[in-house]
């Protein structure tokens, strides 16, 4: 009507794709918000997510095994697997965010995942491996409570002591 021609019928046949590819400085937004220190700040971690495949129930696995003081020695490997897997999976999803024709929808979804990925990452890194370390620091406790209740009895401040007491 303005003069100007439509487009002509072959450019109507080419299909577009759905989803508009995510611009520059969208995916340096996007990188950003998951390289930021603080991102996993208030994060939950994902109910349910997919590693190679496959649905892993990442929440309840992480308060199953967070639930407990320290990582039994039958759990460590699994642990260990659990995590590496992680890792693996945090950086495939940041190189689709880096290099992949994806939209920016795509774009945020893949970043809430991976900071969801970096909470439980965090929450595993938190715990200890029942060792030699755990042991002696229980030792040293201990022999510092007994230290303690000796001193008591020898300098009289033990009420139940008569050592150190005139009478």
């Amino acid at each position: 009507m303005n003069g100007t021609p439509g487009p002509t019928a072959k450019e109507r046949s080419v299909s577009r794709p759905y989803h508009v590819d995510v611009k520059e400085y969208e995916r340096k937004v996007l990188l950003e918000r998951v390289s930021r220190e603080a991102a996993t700040v208030g994060a939950e971690i994902p109910e349910e997510i997919e590693i190679q495949g496959e649905p892993i129930a990442l929440r309840s696995f992480v308060f199953e095994i967070k639930r407990r003081d320290s990582i039994p020695q039958g759990e460590r490997e699994r642990v260990e697997r659990a995590k590496r897997n992680l890792r693996r999976e945090r950086l495939e999803r940041i190189e689709r965010i880096e290099e992949g024709a994806i939209s920016y929808a795509e774009g945020e979804r893949l970043a809430a995942s991976i900071i969801g990925i970096d909470r439980a990452l965090e929450a595993l890194e938190g715990l200890r491996a029942p060792g030699p370390e755990t042991a002696a620091e229980r030792q040293a406790a201990a022999d510092r409570k007994r230290w303690m209740r000796f001193l008591k009895q020898a300098l009289g401040r033990d009420e139940g002591s008569t050592v150190g007491s005139r009478r």
